[in-house]
């Protein structure tokens, strides 16, 4: 495209042929001032505040607009004679005559020294038909939900005929851009966040996977995106320097060969909706560990502040341990981060708002490096901690309303008495789970898992990164509950491991795995199904089944199997077994 030269208040700049004037003096920092403009459509120029003086080398000049009028070569432009602020005040001073005073206008009319304006304001109409809202969930959206109606005086913006608008995806592109906030996304409650709806992974329509992701690389969520919804919308498209938005790539998978295969698919966190008696899901103040921590994370939704529903700081919060771990009824083990992450929570509320905390705990287990010296540091910050596992929550009765909105049940052991605590805001402290999928993920790669549904390492003390099965490896959580430090050693140790198995370049095999005797095998294809490593194959030309000896563990299962007694293992052979016996008892 060719360049030209123009000249904005003085200052020299080339630009492309037909761009517009507004986007050469932002080149050059030089703020017009406009509300209607949106750089991916084609601009309106409805509400005329960007108007700006332009002069030809004919002498000639003219009041445009700067949002729609395209540079050409030798033009000169100037943003603040007083012709042009004379422009700006007139055609503010119009939309202010219909409009109620929003802070965007008054603001304007602040730096245009407007005081009074001519034709005074209006009451309660927000909106200054600027139709930036129309045009955008058209052109841009592609929903065509959004439509003036009437004409005149009567003029506004509507869904068409004025009905509830199936066509509108609520993707709220009409309400971030209305310059007067006329168009406005609400809770339909009214409530200033929803706990439970909150998520510690990103939800835009373009996002990471999730915040520490490798490779750490975007990608379009179709299920947010609106062009997946209406075939508009490409604005990313438009924005991207490189070019790497492809709305026709779809998800693919790959077949690579390894070496080694280190799993570390993580833990579920245990959900408390079923435990009745704490309220979540019921009590909208009642939140759960993850939910806090969105919450408590600055680039969250509420900013980092700590709130309730209502948007207000609560004034006592109560921190259950122990929900859904160290329990018959849900799981018996102690997930081992609870007390430790309660206590940070504590720390943190303490740090960002004036609120009484109370912790209810079963035993304070600060067992790692620094731990204890926490525990007491909490104490010093004036923390309530309180022995003894929470019953119930419970709304507050009218006397109590003052003092909170929530009562936590419990019994203080430590002084043998049954308190009732009033708080505005209970998190509870929920347990580490295994994945719900782990079994079935467990049986791709022939490892096992506990009761717990944990994965099984071979040996708990000397190979407590290792499985059963040669060169699979277990890092992390998806062992067994552990905190940050210990699942970072253990990730280490698996990497190692894997390392070394790969530097060896030959594999030490076990001396004992199973053969079959091909004069006894009938072909009966039994010990294939059986066997949990695959290691027995089918010979399709000798009809007869064979080991493979690097696959197969010993493990017995095909030699008790085979109803002929083709198949022994070797080092336990009958003669072997017999011998020993005899050796015993001579």
């Amino acid at each position: 495209m060719d360049k030209v030269k123009i000249s904005i208040d003085g200052q020299q700049i080339e630009v492309d042929e037909g761009t517009y004037v507004l986007e050469a003096a932002k080149t050059l920092g030089i703020e017009i001032p406009t509300l209607c403009y949106y750089p991916y459509m084609v601009p309106y120029a409805a509400c005329r505040i960007c108007c700006v003086e332009a002069h030809s080398a004919g002498g000639w000049s003219k009041i445009v607009t700067a949002c729609n009028y395209p540079v050409w070569d030798g033009l000169e432009i100037l943003t603040d004679t007083p012709r042009v602020i004379n422009a700006r005040r007139t055609n503010l001073e119009m939309l202010m005559a219909n409009c109620a005073p929003v802070p965007v206008l008054q603001r304007l009319a602040e730096q245009l020294r407007i005081t009074e304006p001519r034709w005074k304001t209006g009451s309660n109409y927000t909106c200054i038909l600027c139709g930036l809202c129309v045009r955008i969930c058209d052109e841009v959206v592609g929903a065509h939900a959004l439509a003036f109606i009437n004409r005149g005086a009567k003029r506004d913006v509507s869904t068409p005929f004025q009905l509830d608008s199936e066509s509108c995806i609520l993707c709220g592109a009409c309400a971030k851009h209305c310059p007067t906030g006329h168009i406005r996304m609400e809770e339909i409650e009214n409530r200033y966040i929803v706990h439970q709806e909150m998520n510690l992974s990103p939800n835009a329509a373009i996002t990471l996977p999730f915040r520490q992701a490798v490779p750490n690389v975007p990608q379009i969520v179709r299920e947010n995106c609106i062009h997946f919804k209406t075939g508009g919308c490409t604005v990313c498209s438009k924005v991207c320097p490189k070019d790497c938005i492809d709305y026709e790539d779809s998800p693919k998978s790959e077949e690579v060969e390894v070496g080694a295969v280190v799993i570390a698919t993580g833990f579920d966190s245990f959900d408390p909706t079923p435990m009745k008696q704490y309220g979540y899901g019921k009590y909208p103040n009642v939140i759960s560990s993850e939910e806090f921590e969105v919450m408590n994370n600055a680039a969250g939704p509420t900013g980092g502040k700590i709130v309730m529903e209502n948007g207000e700081e609560p004034r006592a919060i109560a921190i259950l341990h122990c929900i859904g771990s160290r329990d018959h009824n849900y799981h018996k083990y102690c997930s081992r981060v609870c007390c430790m992450y309660s206590l940070k929570f504590s720390h943190l509320v303490k740090e960002k708002t004036s609120a009484e905390v109370y912790q209810l705990y079963i035993d304070m287990r600060a067992f790692g490096k620094g731990y204890e010296e926490f525990y007491e540091r909490i104490l010093d910050e004036g923390v309530n901690v309180i022995r003894g596992k929470g019953a119930e929550v419970v709304p507050s009765g009218y006397r109590q309303h003052e003092e909170g909105h929530l009562i936590v049940r419990c019994e203080d052991t430590l002084i043998g008495k049954y308190r009732e605590i009033p708080v505005d805001m209970v998190i509870l402290s929920t347990a580490m789970e295994a994945r719900r999928d782990a079994k079935e993920f467990g049986r791709k790669f022939n490892i096992s898992t506990g009761a717990d549904g944990w994965f099984i390492e071979a040996h708990p003390k000397l190979a407590p990164v290792s499985t059963t099965t040669e060169g699979i490896f277990l890092a992390g959580a998806c062992q067994g509950a552990k905190d940050i430090p210990d699942s970072v050693a253990q990730g280490g140790a698996a990497a190692a491991q894997a390392m070394k198995l790969m530097a060896q370049g030959e594999v030490m095999m076990d001396a004992a795995y199973a053969v079959i005797d091909e004069a006894f095998c009938s072909g009966c294809k039994m010990c294939n199904d059986m066997c949990p490593y695959t290691a027995i194959s089918f010979d399709d030309a000798k009809k007869v089944s064979a080991v493979n000896s690097a696959l197969c563990k010993g493990c017995g299962t095909c030699v008790a199997a085979c109803p002929a007694g083709a198949i022994m293992a070797r080092h336990f052979t009958d003669e072997q077994i017999y011998a020993q016996i005899e050796g015993i008892l001579a």
